[in-house]
């Protein structure tokens, strides 16, 4: 899944050598991990999930330490089919439940995804690199 959500940035290589997004599934199962998988006719299709990150490590959507970063991705077969949404709402109340005030996430700029996050509450926090980071307040 994480490939299916970075698939546009994999080929870029941090200057340790290790791919930008390792730090994504690094150590998975720290506190404040959590995730979502969608399962439809026995099949994976779909997972969100968030983590929180700190300035010597931040994500593409980092805004700060105590705001989780999410990440979503779909299969391609099932885009379109209001999954994504399904997801969205899901982690974002459980982020909420978990008395988190905000939750951040990068898109790329062009994306139709942005169109959905704003929908779902997520304003536009700066542009760079291509992407667009986002915020939801969750209070």
């Amino acid at each position: 899944m994480l490939r299916h959500a970075y698939y546009w940035r994999v080929d870029r290589v941090s200057e340790s050598g290790e791919p930008p997004v390792q730090r994504y599934v690094e150590r998975w199962g720290r506190p404040g991990d959590t995730a979502l998988i969608a399962i439809q006719d026995f099949q994976r299709v779909g997972a969100a999930w968030f983590r929180l990150f700190d300035d010597s490590n931040a994500g593409y959507g980092f805004i700060d330490e105590s705001t989780p970063e999410l990440s979503i991705a779909i299969v391609p077969s099932r885009r379109g089919t209001g999954l994504g949404s399904e997801l969205l709402d899901a982690l974002v109340a459980r982020a909420r439940a978990d008395g988190y005030r905000a939750i951040s996430l990068s898109v790329e700029k062009n994306s139709p995804a942005v169109g959905l996050y704003q929908r779902h509450g997520f304003a536009r926090v700066r542009d760079d690199d291509g992407g667009v980071t986002m915020r939801a307040d969750l209070s």
